[in-house]
């Protein structure tokens, strides 16, 4: 079973090692990776050059927001309701079910999230949390309201809003809807293990996070956002922290004409022992 939305990738310099396209090809998920015209050759020589979609634009030094913004426009532009637009550095799927995380090699995890996304008509965002951020031995909920939502989004594509600014577009993003009263869903049942920032090259990584672009980015967002985001230092880094609690009070509402029935839908997962 496979997602009835759109899927876009957005990558840059990450040609020789696409861990997202390397995941949802082995989940045989459909999908469009997002690039820069000079690096087209390179990314072709490694995915189906039907699957590309190349950029108008190069090297224009604002991180990923044009291409984000670009990938809003275009997923508008085939009638989609909603998007998803995922970081090219995710190693793996997984579910998170009585305590195990194993790897998922189908696409209804993107199914079944749409599916609970659309019970609800004020739902901006929804993803799937970080697979370090959901321990084994933790309880969690099968996902967190209101909150932040990182990485692999499924965004909502009427909603009044474009990518901004250069740092924290997703915490800055996630913000602004809830603070107009959205509601955000964060999925612990569906994880994505997606790579420490910082640890691959490619991506933002020179552009964004050298000289000190930790700070930079926790202060922008303070900036953007003085009355709930603080910058800190822990962990021997700078951090930016933001503060939920005023939007507990953003409730779900109900899609009209949806009917929730009682029985348990798998999306036909099913728990299989795979032999090294």
């Amino acid at each position: 079973m496979n997602p009835d939305y759109p899927i876009y990738i957005i990558s840059k310099g990450r040609w020789k090692n696409p861990l997202t396209v390397k995941s949802l090809e082995r989940m045989k998920v459909p999908y469009h990776i997002v690039i820069e015209p000079q690096e087209y050759d390179n990314y072709a020589s490694v995915v189906d050059p039907n699957k590309i979609y190349v950029l108008p634009f190069s090297n224009l030094g604002q991180g990923s927001i044009p291409a984000r913004n670009w990938v809003w426009d275009h997923s508008v532009s085939i009638g989609a309701k909603r998007h998803w637009i995922l970081d090219d550095n995710i190693e793996a799927f997984n579910r998170l079910n009585r305590n195990i995380k194993p790897v998922v090699l189908t696409g209804s995890i993107f199914k079944a999230a749409e599916d609970f996304t659309d019970r609800y008509e004020n739902v901006a965002l929804s993803g799937f949390n970080y697979y370090s951020f959901c321990k084994s031995t933790d309880p969690v909920p099968p996902f967190y309201l209101n909150t932040r939502v990182y990485s692999c989004i499924l965004i909502k594509n009427d909603l009044p809003y474009k990518w901004r600014g250069r740092y924290n577009e997703d915490t800055d993003l996630s913000l602004r809807v809830l603070k107009d009263g959205w509601c955000t869903i964060l999925f612990n049942a569906f994880l994505a293990g997606k790579v420490t920032t910082m640890r691959m090259k490619g991506g933002n990584t020179d552009e964004l996070y050298a000289n000190d672009g930790r700070k930079k980015m926790a202060e922008a967002l303070a900036e953007l956002h003085p009355d709930v985001a603080t910058v800190v230092w822990k962990f021997n880094r700078w951090h930016h922290k933001v503060d939920y609690k005023p939007f507990k009070k953003n409730k779900l509402i109900k899609s009209q004409n949806i009917l929730i029935k009682n029985d348990i839908n798998n999306y036909g997962m099913k728990l299989v022992e795979i032999k090294k």
